[in-house]
């Protein structure tokens, strides 16, 4: 793979949010209301490069195997790490957790769908209302991150975010649903 390709810009975008994984989660092991703002902040950093990654690997045309590989690897562990640490912290909690667990179910599952249907050689593209899924996602994990630190300054900020959450999860079943309705021809022909 050629250097030029492994560090430009996009994929660097990638591996920064990749590394702010850990780092979110890291803020979850930390009492009190900074520990709660700079995880927003990170997610909220994290979360804008989702966009201009690819903005700027297609509009620079840097495109890459390692990237198309990489940026669904680091949507998907944002989301899922923080989804984790808000179960184990309590912001997500009683029937909120069967929406995450709806949106940590999907994500498995379809991620396992494209591999396979990648080794037949099939693509499965990204729909519009997918991307519109992984905004209200955001959304929602960001509305919770900021939780009770959130609710301090802007009462009813964990609420809206489980109002989002439930919306993301009602999203996260039908885009995935889209997507095994797409593929599911070629797992019944194997």
């Amino acid at each position: 793979m050629k250097r030029n390709v492994v560090l430009s810009l996009p994929n660097l975008l990638t591996y920064g949010r990749i590394l702010a994984v850990p780092a979110v989660a890291a803020c979850f092991y930390f009492e009190g209301n900074t520990s709660r703002w700079i995880a927003l902040a990170l997610f909220v950093v994290a979360a804008i490069t989702d966009f201009f990654d690819g903005y700027l690997a297609r509009a620079w045309q840097q495109q890459s195997a390692l990237g198309r590989m990489l940026d669904p690897i680091a949507d998907k562990l944002l989301v899922s790490v923080c989804l984790l640490m808000l179960a184990a912290d309590g912001t997500i909690g009683g029937w909120s957790l069967v929406a995450a667990i709806i949106i940590l179910c999907r994500e498995i599952l379809v991620s396992g769908l494209r591999e396979f249907l990648a080794e037949l050689q099939v693509s499965v593209p990204v729909t519009q209302l997918a991307k519109w899924k992984t905004t209200v996602q955001l959304v929602a994990v960001a509305f919770l991150l900021a939780g009770p630190a959130g609710d301090s300054v802007l009462p009813g900020t964990t609420f809206v975010g489980l109002i989002a959450l439930w919306l993301a999860a009602t999203l996260t079943l039908y885009t995935g649903y889209d997507y095994f309705r797409a593929g599911i021809g070629h797992l019944i022909t194997e």
